[in-house]
């Protein structure tokens, strides 16, 4: 008998951060922006969640639906209850994201991905407020959940640059990287940012034009010259893809060999923190065609559970200075040449 196809994996996105950091404006625009995705939301509170009148569908104490296939979910007091309703619906979602209450460390919440066969963890995003961030550290009654928040993240978002001078931007970037390491970090204005961060490869839907200057990626020695004098009512929706496409670049290789999954884990325990996914077939001594992924700072390597037709490896990452001069030579180094 036919074994019928094994379904994919629905991406699991964690959002963490303080309490009026952006998160429930985060999730608000990407509803709004979904653009035929699915995407389910599992939060706190419905009160949060401001959906204009004209794109819901209907709505009960539990689930607010949305008329572009979206849905809300309140969760209660139990998560995964929540969860599995989610997962149980006929028609499978393209992405789920849970929002985390602004005081909880959202690491445990993303495990959930781990344990469920249907789901692949996407990654934590968190999301931090650039002018409170570090009073809100100093205080020491918020030190330690702010602390395991950051250092929970696989992407860092400092919202609210409009509120911040360059220089502002700059010292509490630096102070970002010198807490949690080489974290990838964006920034972003009212939770602005393209919904291809939820897309299950993180990568670009199209090229972006050369007129458009791509979104700005923090880094330790930021020379960008912010404009602050936005229009807090400006409609950001027009080329919304296209403007932040150039987030992102793509490296596919076709390794010949056949590696050890010993030494292919210590290779994806090793991985760049620019790199923001990673998934493909390569064949091992211990399981012939295998799977790998690299997803959310955790990899895995296990036994492919389709023959794919030839080996492919696929990376995604963050587009910038540092990535530019050193993705080839790490493409290269651990899956031969192109």
């Amino acid at each position: 008998m036919h074994k019928p196809p094994t379904p994919p994996r629905i991406p699991l996105t964690v959002i963490g951060g303080f309490l009026g950091a952006g998160k429930t404006s985060l999730l608000v625009h990407w509803l709004k922006q979904a653009q035929g995705q699915r995407i389910a939301v599992l939060v706190n509170d419905f009160g949060a969640i401001n959906i204009d009148a004209e794109l819901l569908s209907e709505s009960n104490s539990d689930t607010i639906a949305l008329s572009n296939g979206c849905v809300c979910c309140q969760i209660g007091g139990d998560l995964s209850q929540a969860l599995l309703q989610v997962l149980d619906t006929p028609q499978p979602f393209d992405a789920i994201v849970i929002e985390a209450s602004g005081v909880s460390d959202p690491w445990p919440i993303a495990q959930i991905a781990l344990a469920d066969k249907r789901l692949s963890l996407h990654g934590v995003l968190v999301v931090v407020d650039a002018a409170a961030v570090r009073a809100n550290a100093a205080d020491p009654l918020l030190h330690d959940s702010l602390l395991r928040q950051l250092r929970a993240a696989d992407l860092l978002v400092l919202n609210k640059t409009d509120l911040c001078s360059a220089d502002e931007i700059q010292s509490c970037t630096t102070w970002l990287h010198e807490t949690v390491g080489p974290v990838p970090c964006l920034q972003s204005q009212h939770g602005q940012l393209p919904l291809d961060l939820l897309q299950t490869d993180w990568e670009p839907t199209s090229a972006a034009p050369s007129d458009v200057e791509p979104a700005h990626v923090c880094t330790d020695h930021c020379t960008h010259d912010h404009d602050h004098d936005h229009d807090h009512d400006h409609d950001h929706g027009h080329g919304h893809s296209a403007y932040h496409a150039s987030l992102f670049t793509s490296d596919s290789r076709n390794p010949a060999q056949v590696f050890h999954t010993a030494w292919l884990r210590e290779q994806l325990k090793q991985t760049p923190a620019w790199v923001m996914r990673l998934k493909g077939w390569v064949r091992t001594h211990e399981h012939g065609w295998s799977e790998i992924q690299f997803a959310g700072r955790h990899a895995s390597v296990q036994r492919a559970r389709h023959t794919p037709d030839q080996a492919r490896v696929l990376t995604i990452a963050l587009r910038t200075p540092q990535q530019t001069q050193a993705m080839p030579s790490w493409m290269d180094a651990v899956w031969g040449t192109t």
